[in-house]
C-alpha cells in the first residue's frame, strides 16, 4: 500500500508537486462500500488534475459521523481498496470529522465533490478561494448509495 500516506508525508508531497507545476485534485470520503458514484467521482476527480489525493474518514471519524456500526469495512481495507485504483495517487486517513485540517495541509486545486452536496457546504472551499482554487460537484448517480445498499442488504438477508 505505496499509496497511502501520512499527513506529514503528504504535506512534503504536495509542497514538491506544487513546485513542478502539478495541479492537485482532493476529494474525500468514507469509502466504506465502493460503488459505482464512488468510482465516478474518482475518475472525475482525477480527470480534472495531475494528481489525486483521497482523504479517508479513519474508522473513528466514521463512527462520530455515521453512528454505531459503522465502518462496515475498516480503515485498513478501504485504504487497500482504494489504492488499487488507477485514478488514485495517493490516499491519506484522517481522524477529524471533516477534512479542512488535511486540506489546508495540502492546499489543492480542486476539491471534487459528490452531488449530494452543494459547493457551499463543501468543506474547505473557503480556503481554496482563496488562493483560485475551485470546487467540482459530479453529478449524483442517484441509483447507489452506501447507506441505500447496506440497507438494500439489510431488507433482504433479515431472515436469514
Amino acid at each position: 500500500m505505496h499509496k497511502v500516506k501520512t499527513i506529514e508525508e503528504i504535506k512534503k508531497i504536495s509542497l514538491k508537486l506544487k513546485r513542478e507545476g502539478k495541479t492537485i485534485v482532493f476529494t474525500n470520503g468514507c469509502f466504506d462500500i465502493i460503488h459505482p458514484g464512488h468510482i465516478r467521482v474518482l475518475k472525475k476527480a482525477k480527470s480534472m488534475g495531475d494528481i489525486l489525493i483521497v482523504g479517508l474518514n479513519s474508522d473513528k471519524s466514521i463512527r462520530m459521523i455515521k453512528g454505531k456500526g459503522r465502518p462496515i469495512i475498516d480503515q485498513k481495507g478501504r485504504c487497500e481498496i482504494l489504492s488499487c485504483f488507477s485514478m488514485v495517487d495517493y490516499v491519506v486517513i484522517f481522524e477529524e470529522k471533516t477534512p479542512k485540517k488535511l486540506i489546508k495541509t495540502i492546499l489543492p486545486n480542486f476539491i471534487i465533490k459528490g452531488g449530494d452536496y452543494k459547493e457551499e457546504e463543501v468543506i474547505g472551499k473557503d480556503i481554496i478561494k482563496k488562493y483560485g482554487g475551485k470546487v467540482i460537484i459530479v453529478p449524483l448517480y442517484k441509483k447507489y448509495s452506501t447507506t441505500n445498499l447496506i440497507r438494500k442488504i439489510y431488507e433482504n438477508f433479515k431472515d436469514y
